[in-house]
């Protein structure tokens, strides 16, 4: 072959991989957002119908049914790294013995997890949450049910793990969307007979049975040979066993780091200082759905292709960080400049002087953390979690350090600069990693210049004490000059190309 035929053909490989990713990563959106939506019209009825005391059991509910994947000790996320790296080197029948390994282990760990969980119950539900005595027998079942559908939660995780080192994010997503919608419209088919939690949490047991067994047909039509060639490799358990530990880590300090920011506030200062908070918080946090996306999308193929084409892997880690940027920085920036009026509409004037510094700075932090999805990704699918945990675990003492002295200084808004420092410090750590493993250099005038200029325009549109139409005015001309910079310097000549062909289609 001719160099441009080489040139031509790696052009076409990498135009095929972005595409493939993009894909997915819109599969993940929607696999996300529309069972946020099905909670907006969910929840208020459910609170109605169900009274405040049986729907904060529901939401503890929910919250245990979202960590139980903590037992599975990061066999699901492994699952998907190595399934991928055997197709990446085209070792397809090494796949069948691995997920079998690994479903055997997790379904032993998943009973393990069922039986603490039930020896717990009593003391959580007599001694640990405040509720009224009429309501503790049938929590005591509802929670009973719970432990029942760990092994069933885990073994899902595990074949969804599967389905996406395949890059089967379609089937993956038909699962998870109207599952995630179940998880809220479930309990509204339950009230015209029973405002129990009993019959409740059994229909949400009966969901994840199904989809526990519809991932398992899945799997079975995707990859034909793990139905037949049913096995164990014991040489399979100590990677397994290594890669997950690590991310086990991780996903034990990272929600301390994002969570228990709020019980020191609540200890420090007040319920309502929490709310302040909090609300602010969860808004921006929101944010995340998109580079979650993405982040989801992107593990596979770094995991198959790091090794056979590490030039490939660079290239779609920086357009991967420049798209996060460009979709968030506009958002970023509006929230920043707007903070005040929107949270004055939202919640009232007495919300607004509380919380508008908080919302400002940790809109910042979130678009920060946004970008460091990538990295983190790149660190977890090569093979390298322990960067990433051990990174954690140095964090943690010293931000639940930080955060005390700052809420002690500055109150909330000191909270919330203890939660954007941590970020930040999180961020530059990961992106360290990252540019060690992909051995490229790092654009250092390009990424100094944009923040210079990132931190200038948020400090000076989060000035409150300017007047909202004069802010606006400046967030224009500062959305301006930013799709100037992004038009020059960081968008690819291909995809200007691209855009103004979509314009040009689009008017005509």
């Amino acid at each position: 072959m001719t160099p441009e035929t080489d040139a031509a053909s790696g052009a076409e490989s990498l135009r095929s991989a972005r595409q493939r990713v993009s894909r997915n990563a819109i599969y993940n959106l929607v696999g996300e957002t529309v069972p946020i939506l099905a909670a907006l019209l969910a929840i208020p009825v459910l609170i109605r119908s169900l009274g405040t005391d049986r729907f904060g059991l529901l939401t503890i509910v929910w919250m245990v049914i979202g960590y139980f994947g903590l037992f599975d000790f990061g066999l699901g996320r492994a699952l998907t790294k190595i399934v991928a790296g055997k197709l990446g080197a085209g070792r397809p029948d090494d796949v069948p013995s691995l997920v079998w390994t690994a479903l055997a282990i997790m379904l032993a760990l998943g009973l393990i997890g069922m039986a603490i969980v039930a020896a717990v119950s009593p003391v959580l539900v007599h001694r640990v949450i405040k509720m009224p005595a009429v309501l503790q027998p049938e929590t005591l079942r509802a929670f009973e049910l719970l432990a029942v559908s760990i092994p069933i939660v885990i073994c899902s995780a595990g074949l969804r793990g599967c389905l996406e080192g395949m890059h089967r994010f379609d089937l993956v997503n038909a699962v998870r969307t109207p599952m995630g919608v179940f998880s809220f419209v479930g309990p509204l088919l339950v009230l015209p007979f029973s405002t129990s939690l009993v019959a409740v949490v059994l229909v949400l047991l009966a969901g994840r049975v199904v989809t526990c067994l519809v991932y398992l047909s899945l799997l079975f039509r995707a990859f034909p040979t793990v139905r037949r060639s049913i096995g164990v490799d014991r040489s399979a358990i100590r990677p397994l066993f290594r890669f997950g530990s690590w991310m086990t880590v991780s996903n034990l300090a990272s929600p301390l780091m994002t969570t228990f920011d709020r019980f020191i506030v609540g200890m420090l200062l007040s319920t309502q200082a929490v709310a302040y908070y909090a609300t602010p918080y969860d808004v921006t946090a929101k944010l995340l759905v998109i580079p979650g996306a993405l982040a989801g999308a992107l593990f596979p193929t770094f995991s198959a292709e790091f090794d056979s084409d590490p030039t490939r892997v660079r290239r779609i880690f920086g357009r991967s960080v420049t798209h996060i940027f460009l979709v968030l920085f506009p958002v970023t920036l509006t929230i920043v400049a707007l903070a005040h009026e929107g949270l004055q509409l939202w919640l009232g004037p007495e919300f607004a002087r509380a919380s508008t510094p908080v919302l400002q700075l940790l809109a910042a932090g979130i678009l920060v953390n946004s970008l460091a999805f990538v990295p983190l990704a790149l660190v977890q699918a090569v093979g390298r979690p322990d960067l990433a945990a051990k990174l954690h675990m140095v964090e943690l003492p010293l931000y639940l350090a930080a955060i005390y002295g700052m809420i002690e200084w500055r109150g909330i808004e000191g909270a919330a600069m203890a939660s954007v420092a941590r970020i930040t410090v999180d961020a530059i750590g990961l992106f360290v990693m990252a540019w060690w493993l992909l051995r490229f250099r790092i654009p250092v005038k390009l990424l100094g210049g944009l923040t210079v200029g990132a931190l200038l325009l948020f400090g000076g549109l989060s000035i409150t004490t300017v007047g909202p139409i004069v802010r606006i005015l400046a967030l224009l001309l500062a959305l301006g000059g930013f799709v100037i910079v992004a038009w020059v310097r960081l968008l690819a000549p291909e995809e200007r190309m691209l855009l103004v062909s979509r314009v040009r289609a689009a008017l005509s």
